[in-house]
Protein backbone atom coordinates (compact mmCIF):
# COMPACT_ATOMS: atom_id res chain seq x y z
CA UNK A 1 0.00 0.00 0.00
CA UNK A 2 2.46 2.15 1.02
CA UNK A 3 4.42 2.64 -2.93
CA UNK A 4 0.70 3.58 -4.05
CA UNK A 5 0.32 5.91 -1.83
CA UNK A 6 -0.89 9.69 -2.78
CA UNK A 7 1.23 12.03 -1.40
CA UNK A 8 1.30 15.17 -3.85
CA UNK A 9 -1.29 17.52 -5.90
CA UNK A 10 0.30 16.35 -9.32
CA UNK A 11 0.11 12.07 -8.18
CA UNK A 12 -3.89 13.44 -7.23
CA UNK A 13 -4.43 15.10 -10.57
CA UNK A 14 -3.02 12.53 -12.53
CA UNK A 15 -5.93 9.93 -11.37
CA UNK A 16 -8.51 12.54 -12.12
CA UNK A 17 -7.26 13.71 -15.87
CA UNK A 18 -11.02 15.25 -16.63
CA UNK A 19 -11.36 18.82 -16.06
CA UNK A 20 -13.84 20.17 -13.32
CA UNK A 21 -17.01 20.50 -15.01
CA UNK A 22 -18.68 24.47 -15.71
CA UNK A 23 -21.28 23.76 -13.53
CA UNK A 24 -19.29 22.27 -10.60
CA UNK A 25 -17.73 25.78 -10.21
CA UNK A 26 -20.93 28.01 -11.14
CA UNK A 27 -22.79 26.55 -8.54
CA UNK A 28 -20.99 27.89 -6.20
CA UNK A 29 -21.76 31.28 -4.20
CA UNK A 30 -21.04 33.38 -1.27
CA UNK A 31 -24.30 34.03 0.08
CA UNK A 32 -27.63 32.54 0.17
CA UNK A 33 -30.01 32.94 -2.65
CA UNK A 34 -33.32 32.18 -3.09
CA UNK A 35 -32.73 28.73 -4.46
CA UNK A 36 -30.61 27.23 -2.36
CA UNK A 37 -32.90 29.30 0.74
CA UNK A 38 -35.55 27.01 -0.12
CA UNK A 39 -33.44 23.59 0.01
CA UNK A 40 -32.22 24.82 3.73
CA UNK A 41 -35.91 25.69 4.48
CA UNK A 42 -37.39 21.91 3.29
CA UNK A 43 -34.30 20.18 5.50
CA UNK A 44 -35.33 18.53 8.58
CA UNK A 45 -31.48 17.05 9.19
CA UNK A 46 -28.08 18.37 8.10
CA UNK A 47 -24.54 16.84 9.65
CA UNK A 48 -22.21 19.81 11.06
CA UNK A 49 -18.34 19.24 11.14
CA UNK A 50 -16.11 20.90 13.75
CA UNK A 51 -12.72 21.11 14.44
CA UNK A 52 -10.90 20.99 18.00
CA UNK A 53 -8.41 20.68 20.08
CA UNK A 54 -9.00 16.60 20.22
CA UNK A 55 -9.63 16.84 16.72
CA UNK A 56 -12.73 16.39 14.04
CA UNK A 57 -16.30 16.05 14.92
CA UNK A 58 -19.38 15.31 12.88
CA UNK A 59 -22.55 15.64 14.31
CA UNK A 60 -26.07 15.10 13.31
CA UNK A 61 -28.58 18.22 13.93
CA UNK A 62 -32.40 17.27 13.19
CA UNK A 63 -36.09 19.12 13.52
CA UNK A 64 -39.06 20.03 11.62
CA UNK A 65 -38.38 21.13 8.23
CA UNK A 66 -36.88 25.22 8.49
CA UNK A 67 -35.92 24.36 11.95
CA UNK A 68 -32.37 26.27 10.19
CA UNK A 69 -33.34 29.95 9.31
CA UNK A 70 -31.99 32.00 6.84
CA UNK A 71 -31.60 35.12 8.90
CA UNK A 72 -30.26 36.60 5.79
CA UNK A 73 -28.17 36.01 2.18
CA UNK A 74 -24.92 35.94 4.74
CA UNK A 75 -26.38 34.38 8.22
CA UNK A 76 -28.17 31.25 9.57
CA UNK A 77 -29.38 30.75 13.01
CA UNK A 78 -29.81 26.99 14.12
CA UNK A 79 -30.87 26.48 17.45
CA UNK A 80 -28.73 23.91 19.64
CA UNK A 81 -31.87 21.51 20.70
CA UNK A 82 -31.73 18.95 23.72
CA UNK A 83 -28.56 16.43 23.38
CA UNK A 84 -26.12 14.04 25.31
CA UNK A 85 -24.72 17.66 27.06
CA UNK A 86 -21.54 16.32 25.56
CA UNK A 87 -21.28 19.43 24.04
CA UNK A 88 -18.50 18.43 21.31
CA UNK A 89 -19.53 20.85 18.13
CA UNK A 90 -19.95 23.55 20.71
CA UNK A 91 -16.43 23.29 22.51
CA UNK A 92 -15.05 23.35 19.17
CA UNK A 93 -16.61 26.42 17.99
CA UNK A 94 -15.27 28.00 21.15
CA UNK A 95 -11.64 27.00 19.88
CA UNK A 96 -12.29 26.79 16.17
CA UNK A 97 -15.35 28.96 14.44
CA UNK A 98 -14.63 27.61 11.26
CA UNK A 99 -17.25 24.90 9.90
CA UNK A 100 -19.18 22.66 8.09
CA UNK A 101 -22.55 21.54 6.69
CA UNK A 102 -24.48 18.93 5.08
CA UNK A 103 -28.05 19.53 4.54
CA UNK A 104 -30.36 16.89 3.65
CA UNK A 105 -34.11 16.60 1.88
CA UNK A 106 -35.99 13.39 2.35
CA UNK A 107 -36.63 12.60 -1.30
CA UNK A 108 -34.12 15.30 -2.79
CA UNK A 109 -31.28 13.71 -4.78
CA UNK A 110 -29.20 16.67 -4.38
CA UNK A 111 -27.75 17.44 -1.05
CA UNK A 112 -26.59 21.11 -0.23
CA UNK A 113 -23.32 22.21 0.88
CA UNK A 114 -22.69 25.20 3.51
CA UNK A 115 -19.36 26.50 4.64
CA UNK A 116 -18.70 29.30 7.02
CA UNK A 117 -18.02 30.64 10.69
CA UNK A 118 -20.24 30.71 13.61
CA UNK A 119 -20.33 31.98 17.28
CA UNK A 120 -23.07 31.19 20.16
CA UNK A 121 -25.31 33.19 21.50
CA UNK A 122 -27.54 32.37 24.71
CA UNK A 123 -29.18 36.16 24.05
CA UNK A 124 -33.04 35.74 25.90
CA UNK A 125 -34.71 37.30 22.68
CA UNK A 126 -32.82 34.99 19.90
CA UNK A 127 -33.38 32.08 21.86
CA UNK A 128 -37.35 32.73 22.45
CA UNK A 129 -37.40 32.83 18.64
CA UNK A 130 -37.07 29.53 18.73
CA UNK A 131 -39.64 28.24 21.36
CA UNK A 132 -40.88 24.58 20.90
CA UNK A 133 -43.50 23.32 23.11
CA UNK A 134 -42.70 25.87 25.52
CA UNK A 135 -38.76 24.84 25.62
CA UNK A 136 -36.62 27.46 24.75
CA UNK A 137 -32.88 26.21 23.34
CA UNK A 138 -30.16 26.66 25.79
CA UNK A 139 -28.05 28.54 22.86
CA UNK A 140 -28.42 29.90 19.04
CA UNK A 141 -25.33 28.74 16.61
CA UNK A 142 -25.09 32.21 14.40
CA UNK A 143 -23.42 31.09 11.08
CA UNK A 144 -21.71 33.58 9.08
CA UNK A 145 -21.79 32.06 5.54
CA UNK A 146 -18.83 31.76 3.54
CA UNK A 147 -20.26 29.35 0.68
CA UNK A 148 -22.88 27.33 -0.66
CA UNK A 149 -23.32 25.03 -3.28
CA UNK A 150 -24.97 21.62 -4.12
CA UNK A 151 -23.92 18.41 -4.22
CA UNK A 152 -24.87 16.32 -7.30
CA UNK A 153 -27.16 13.72 -6.57
CA UNK A 154 -24.75 10.42 -6.89
CA UNK A 155 -23.71 9.50 -3.65
CA UNK A 156 -28.13 9.73 -2.73
CA UNK A 157 -28.75 7.28 -6.11
CA UNK A 158 -25.93 4.76 -5.46
CA UNK A 159 -27.11 4.38 -1.87
CA UNK A 160 -30.41 3.64 -2.69
CA UNK A 161 -31.15 6.41 0.43
CA UNK A 162 -34.70 7.53 0.28
CA UNK A 163 -35.68 3.80 -1.05
CA UNK A 164 -38.13 2.84 1.59
CA UNK A 165 -37.59 -0.46 0.62
CA UNK A 166 -34.32 -0.53 1.64
CA UNK A 167 -34.62 0.13 5.38
CA UNK A 168 -32.78 -1.97 7.42
CA UNK A 169 -34.68 -4.18 10.04
CA UNK A 170 -33.26 -2.47 13.16
CA UNK A 171 -33.31 -5.65 15.30
CA UNK A 172 -30.71 -6.87 12.75
CA UNK A 173 -28.21 -4.39 14.25
CA UNK A 174 -26.96 -4.05 17.76
CA UNK A 175 -29.10 -1.87 19.90
CA UNK A 176 -27.56 1.48 22.10
CA UNK A 177 -28.00 -0.63 25.55
CA UNK A 178 -26.43 -3.99 23.86
CA UNK A 179 -22.83 -1.59 22.85
CA UNK A 180 -22.89 0.39 26.15
CA UNK A 181 -23.34 -3.33 27.65
CA UNK A 182 -20.54 -5.13 25.61
CA UNK A 183 -17.94 -1.37 26.14
CA UNK A 184 -18.35 -2.12 29.78
CA UNK A 185 -18.05 -5.54 30.24
CA UNK A 186 -14.79 -5.12 28.47
CA UNK A 187 -13.71 -2.33 31.22
CA UNK A 188 -12.60 -4.22 34.19
CA UNK A 189 -13.12 -0.88 36.18
CA UNK A 190 -16.70 0.09 35.00
CA UNK A 191 -19.88 -1.68 36.37
CA UNK A 192 -21.30 -3.47 33.21
CA UNK A 193 -24.28 -1.09 32.22
CA UNK A 194 -27.37 -2.75 32.35
CA UNK A 195 -28.25 -2.72 28.16
CA UNK A 196 -31.77 -4.37 28.58
CA UNK A 197 -33.39 -1.73 30.77
CA UNK A 198 -31.36 1.13 28.79
CA UNK A 199 -33.15 0.23 25.50
CA UNK A 200 -36.56 -0.35 27.44
CA UNK A 201 -36.44 3.36 28.67
CA UNK A 202 -34.77 5.56 26.04
CA UNK A 203 -37.86 5.04 23.38
CA UNK A 204 -39.71 7.29 26.10
CA UNK A 205 -36.95 9.08 27.02
CA UNK A 206 -36.51 10.71 23.82
CA UNK A 207 -39.99 11.16 23.24
CA UNK A 208 -39.99 13.26 26.44
CA UNK A 209 -36.71 14.90 25.83
CA UNK A 210 -36.95 15.72 22.23
CA UNK A 211 -37.05 19.73 23.48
Amino acid sequence: MTAHRITSLDQLASLYPNPVAPASLLKEIDHVDANYAALIAASPFFVLATNGPDGLDCSPRGDQPGFVTVSDAKTLLIPDRRGNNRLDSLKNILFDNRIGMLFLIPGYGETLRVNGTAVLSSDPALCARFDMAGKLPACVMVVSVESVYFQCSRAVVRADLWNPSTQVDKRSLPSAGTILREITARAPAVETFDGEAYDKALPERVRATLY
